[in-house]
């Protein structure tokens, strides 16, 4: 009998995609907002980080909105990577929404109402609400399983103490489900919600801490609770705008956030909805967290978003709005007039504007180090010499991009640590920007359509690109 081959399966829940900027995990400020050399992730551009980091503070304050920050930069010089930055500091409490410019003109919807539900996703709401709890120490566990299959549904008892008390608690299937679902024993410290029957567990008690002989890493010890059993507790559930807009504005309700399409929201549902915030904000059972909406090549917006843009940011339930470009002084999508990054003086003069700046080679060879750490790549000193001599001559992505491919090229020798001839191979089969366009300028008459004359200028453009 032949013998079978399993393949070699792979945990899937354990693999980590990597990206452009999965390195980043914070802006790298010290307690003071002043940029260290290299810290979580973010190398060089010291002061578009402090800038980054002023506005990171103003946000968490929670107390100014409607503000605009526009990153501008030539490519490559980190505008994507301080806004992830951004979003890392703020942590996870925080709604920070990322949109591309040109997402509003693929979406099934109008222009506006893409931009409106992206604001309303950078609009937090912290919504209090109080809940009862059973809270306490797990004193002993038993559950009486039926001796017959088919027979009655398995029984428990559950004893609970705190310092003051210890009561006995009859369990039915689901509570026995979601103990056995949570492995609690004796010892351990549990909360129960009253209302969904949810159960966490807190840690194990001090006075178990030597059951044992050695525990766990992540075991956690605590106090055994005192007072009373039952408990009121106040719990704090975060949604967003857009959230409550999308199960409002559903037949299915919460589930149509599970469907992907949205679709168009009537503005009386909004207007609802925000009538409906302000009472439980006079109330004091939610608050407003304003988060920040980050919108990436923005030169690809129209003249009608702008406008619209200009409009939103006066209301004061807008959030932080940050937006990046790459370009110069170019034309404004919609109209004949030319202007800076491609946005209209009015709304330019709106935004506090943040200049990134060409790293310098040492950047350069940091960024690199971090990328080869992040990406599981070894490679000898000169290969990385080498490599940070081609981002300063080409770009710093395209040195980035290498790293992988040398080491497949590595691999494919059957070595370990990255040369610098696996460096020079991939260099020669893919090519960089300057050396594509010369390859054009020379062979362009092979190509389609080289009959029609050259129009003037871009031969000059060509010249400029490559030089």
């Amino acid at each position: 009998m032949a013998e079978i081959k399993l393949s070699e399966m792979r945990d899937l829940t354990r693999i980590e995609r990597i990206g452009a900027h999965s390195h980043i995990r914070g802006l790298g400020l010290d307690s003071s907002l002043e940029a260290r050399a290299s810290s979580e992730g973010m190398v060089g551009q010291p002061a578009a980080r402090k800038a980054a980091g002023v506005i990171v503070k103003m946000v968490q304050e929670g107390k100014i909105a409607g503000r605009a920050v526009l990153l501008a930069g030539q490519p490559g010089t980190g505008k994507t990577a301080i806004a992830m930055g951004m979003a890392k500091s703020l942590g996870q409490e925080t709604p920070f929404a990322m949109l591309a410019g040109s997402e509003l003109f693929s979406l099934e919807m109008s222009k506006t109402e893409a931009l409106m539900q992206a604001f309303r996703k950078a609009i937090g709401v912290r919504i209090k609400e109080e809940t009862e709890i059973i809270e306490g120490e797990v004193v002993e566990v038993q559950i009486d399983r039926p001796a017959v299959a088919g027979a009655a549904s398995k029984t428990g008892k559950l004893t609970l103490k705190t310092t003051d008390m210890e009561t006995v608690y009859d369990l039915g299937a689901k509570m026995i489900e979601a103990l056995v679902k949570e492995k609690v024993q004796s010892g351990d410290v549990i909360a129960i919600d009253k209302a969904s029957g949810k159960i966490t567990k807190l840690g194990r008690s001090f006075a178990r801490s030597r059951d044992y002989d050695a525990m766990g890493p992540h075991t956690k010890f605590v106090q055994c609770p005192d007072g009373e059993l039952q408990k009121r507790k106040e719990v704090m559930h975060c949604v967003t705008l857009h959230e409550i807009d999308v199960i409002n504005s559903r037949t299915q309700g919460f589930l149509a956030l599970f469907a992907g399409d949205t679709g168009e929201i009537r503005s009386e549902v909004r207007e609802q909805i925000d009538t409906k915030v302000t009472e439980w904000r006079e109330e004091g059972k939610a608050e407003i967290v304003p988060g920040v909406l980050f919108i990436d090549e923005v030169h690809i917006l129209d003249i009608e978003c702008f406008s619209f843009l200009n409009r939103a940011l006066e209301n004061d339930m807008a959030p932080i709005l940050v937006v990046a470009t790459n370009r110069g002084i170019t034309s404004i999508r919609g109209t004949n007039y030319r202007s800076p990054h491609g946005i209209p003086i009015d709304f330019l003069d709106r935004l506090l504007i943040i200049s990134t700046q060409p790293y310098t080679p040492e950047d350069i060879r940091k960024i690199l180090d971090i990328r080869c750490q992040e990406e599981d790549v070894e490679m000898y000193e000169d290969a990385k010499l080498l490599l940070t001599k081609i981002g300063e001559e080409t770009s710093l992505r395209y040195a980035i991009n290498l790293i992988t491919s040398a080491a497949l090229a590595c691999q494919k020798r059957k070595g370990k640590i990255v040369e610098l001839e696996d460096i020079s191979r991939v260099y020669e089969l893919f090519y960089d920007v300057k050396r594509s366009t010369q390859y054009l300028m020379e062979y362009q008459s092979e190509f389609m359509f080289s009959e029609v004359p050259p129009v003037e200028g871009v031969e000059d453009e060509f010249n400029a690109m490559v030089s």
